[in-house]
């Protein structure tokens, strides 16, 4: 129902990128621009300085992305009024969560969700968590769940559970028949890692340097996989030794290709939604943080 000229200048005006502003609302370049050119001669001003392959808004600019925040926040506010009138529970859900939660976590959350909710609409991006916390910084989606902390205190960061994470050994390694495991001991092997930028590598690292008092323990990455399955496949060929989520791995436990033995003292980390502060949210968006929440104390 909204201007669509004024979404997409809006889009543009937050991202100062009509190339970003593209991608977030799956348009080409030249129909962003095309839009911005049109609200530019409805009003017959400059909405944006274009310099050095910059962009930024000039004086109209900044007071029209002002009221279309406004206009925005009206149209989410009338929007949930006349649902909650009629008690309609439809939309489109944009929702975007790091590997492991992806795979592991959200089937049976959104799977419950959508019995529930029939009318709705949910769409899953995947990504590593930094790439989460970038698509809700961009709007370019509506509801991020990560497995690491989130530094952007522009963003509201609401805890859901506590993961805990374990050594993952091949069958027959020396380790396997421990209670309990050093991270130290574990790292007498080669190790496998997950990429840069994702949750686990993060939370490793993190509890690299508050176990590291007397500053001899040093992670030797042997190899440097981009998912879960990749990391267990490794390790169960014998190539080296892992830390997983609990979480992924009860398949291989059942079949017994690999072993798990609890770290001491305990790795754990957070799973957590990541998510614009907005005033006003569609009632589609309110209803599936509620499920979420409910699922995760559940849990």
């Amino acid at each position: 129902m909204a201007d669509r000229r004024l979404q997409v200048f809006h889009t543009v005006a937050r991202l100062l990128s009509f190339t970003k502003a593209a991608e977030s609302l799956h348009m080409t370049q030249p129909a962003v621009t095309f839009q911005v050119r049109q609200l530019e001669e409805h009003f017959n001003t400059r909405l944006f300085d274009r310099t050095h392959n910059r962009i930024s808004l000039t004086e109209a600019g900044v007071r029209v992305f002002g009221f279309a925040d406004q206009i925005f926040d009206l149209y989410n506010q009338m929007e949930n009024e006349v649902r909650e009138l009629t008690g309609d529970i439809s939309g489109v859900v944009l929702i975007g969560a790091s590997t492991t939660i992806a795979e592991y976590m959200l089937p049976a959350l959104l799977g419950d969700f959508k019995a529930r909710y029939p009318d709705v609409e949910i769409q899953l991006r995947v990504s590593n968590s930094d790439g989460i916390v970038s698509m809700v910084e961009s709007n370019a989606i509506d509801l991020g769940v990560v497995e690491s902390p989130v530094a952007n205190k522009n963003l509201v960061v609401e805890h859901c559970t506590e993961d805990q994470l374990v050594a993952i050994l091949p069958q027959g390694h020396p380790l396997a028949r421990l209670k309990k495991l050093t991270f130290k001991r574990l790292l007498d092997y080669p190790f496998i890692c997950r990429e840069e930028g994702s949750g686990t590598r993060e939370v490793i690292g993190d509890y690299l340097t508050t176990q590291n008092g007397d500053n001899d323990l040093h992670m030797h990455v042997a190899m440097e996989l981009g998912s879960p399955e990749a990391v267990k496949g490794a390790v169960e060929a014998g190539m080296g030794v892992s830390i997983m989520s609990g979480s992924t791995i009860q398949k291989e436990l059942r079949l017994g290709t690999l072993v798990a033995v609890p770290l001491d003292p305990p790795m754990t980390r957070p799973f957590s939604f990541v998510h614009q502060k907005q005033k006003f949210r569609l009632r589609v968006m309110e209803e599936l943080l509620d499920f979420a929440r409910s699922y995760c104390r559940e849990q």
